[in-house]
């Protein structure tokens, strides 16, 4: 269950107050951003407005400044998920420019567990189970859309095919691991459809990134090679397409029709 809102923590940042005033804060714990159409904005939440209590706790008090500095948000995002997914949360806020203070009752909606980060100093992307981890540096940021979306698309795919949840209870094995990344190449054109882009984006992201990253004769020994990867998405297509035109909506129902290689592989080990 989520509501929408983006938190961020005023004291995360290299100078504090200067954020503070920037953003017109009258705490650290702000809105960063508010999702449209939201829960968060139904109630009235806006963008830049300091959070002031939850579940009639005051976050200065409740949730006090931690080394790392990080800590201190992600610990009151997971105190708001936790009431969300209970039924709600009772949340004080006050916008910019002295405003009263307001509280409501925030409620949630179901939505994709997987949470979105850009991680400093990195040109990886990659998946946890929980997270899909974009590097600030990652080459993909730097493509069309689609092409973008690809690369969200396939360590997305890792999340949803329980991927890295899997090794953290079988142990890391080369063999699997190349067949997870295969699994997460096929599901990559199935979700790019169902978010309304063309699959076909997946293989403009292979193509262009492959050659330069993909190691191609040196390339890893638990990834196919970027051709290969190429052929593996290509033959989705097909079954993307007839899938579709099973449904009125048009969209492809992956869980009927795509048949992951990891999961029998992860049976008969």
């Amino acid at each position: 269950m989520v509501s929408g809102l983006l938190l961020h923590d005023a004291d995360s940042y290299g100078d504090p107050a200067a954020v503070r005033t920037l953003f017109g804060l009258t705490g650290d714990i702000a809105a960063q951003a508010v999702a449209p159409g939201s829960p968060a904005t139904a109630i009235g939440i806006g963008q830049n407005d300091t959070i002031l209590a939850v579940e009639g706790k005051s976050v200065s008090v409740a949730w006090p400044k931690t080394e790392p500095r990080w800590e201190r948000v992600s610990a009151l995002r997971d105190s708001i998920d936790a009431a969300l997914s209970r039924g709600g949360v009772d949340i004080s806020w006050q916008s910019p420019g002295g405003a009263l203070a307001r509280t409501a009752r925030l409620e949630g909606v179901a939505a994709c567990p997987t949470r979105f980060e850009l991680v400093d100093s990195k040109k990886s992307a990659a998946a946890d189970g929980n997270r899909v981890l974009i590097g600030e540096n990652f080459p993909g940021l730097g493509y069309d859309e689609a092409a973008f979306a690809a690369a969200v698309a396939h360590e997305m795919a890792h999340n949803i095919l329980r991927h890295p949840q899997t090794f953290r209870e079988i142990g890391w094995k080369r063999k699997l691991v190349r067949l997870s990344e295969r699994d997460a190449d096929r599901l990559m054109p199935w979700l790019l459809h169902n978010a309304g882009y063309d699959p076909r984006a997946a293989i403009r992201f292979m193509r262009t990134w492959g050659p330069r990253h993909g190691g191609w004769i040196f390339r890893k020994r638990t990834h196919d090679g970027w051709d290969e990867r190429v052929e593996f998405i290509e033959a989705e297509l097909a079954t993307i397409e007839r899938a579709a035109q099973d449904r009125d909506d048009g969209l492809a129902d992956w869980s009927r029709y795509f048949s992951p290689e990891f999961d029998t592989a992860t049976t008969d080990r």
